[in-house]
């Protein structure tokens, strides 16, 4: 199946998507939901799960949406190590810059406070992490994915060339 690059404003949609009350995951995976060949509502669906770091505070549901329409992209059902390796070199440039962009690839860590609490929700709250930080961070990822899928059109070389060279 794999994503097809269409143009579109990613970010607008997955902000759009976001400050409607869906959660940052759903947001950027709804953002390539059609070139990813799933509708807006099954990215929904996929996403509601894995925003707010699952709801503990893990790994930011912004960063799980990018690696949900990564592996869409450049993900694998059968065997083969080289498509393996290809998914696992983009899972790795997207852990790797969305860390380094945004200071951490855990969702307490980039808020601050521990929103698996109902003191750190309340934190969040109150400083409007939610409104003001999060929005930024669905953006960054939505940059990087791009970033990366642009990357892996232009390096279409041969598997070996890309991955282990």
């Amino acid at each position: 199946m794999g994503c097809r690059c269409i143009s579109m404003d990613h970010k607008q949609d997955a902000l759009d998507t976001f400050n409607s009350r869906m959660h940052c995951s759903q947001a950027v995976l709804t953002a390539f939901a059609q070139e990813c060949g799933i509708t807006r509502e099954q990215a929904k669906m996929l996403g509601s799960c894995f925003g707010s770091g699952m709801r503990k505070g893990q790994t930011c549901g912004a960063c799980t949406g990018a690696l949900m329409v990564l592996g869409l992209k450049y993900g694998f059902t059968e065997g083969g190590s080289e498509y393996r390796a290809r998914a696992d070199r983009v899972n790795d440039m997207m852990m790797d810059r969305f860390a380094k962009s945004c200071g951490s690839c855990l969702c307490n860590e980039i808020l601050g406070c521990d929103i698996s609490t109902a003191e750190g929700i309340r934190y969040a709250l109150e400083n409007r992490l939610f409104t003001e930080l999060c929005p930024k961070i669905v953006a960054n990822a939505v940059d990087i994915v791009e970033g990366i899928i642009q990357e892996m059109e232009r390096l279409s070389l041969p598997f070996g060339w890309i991955l282990f060279s």
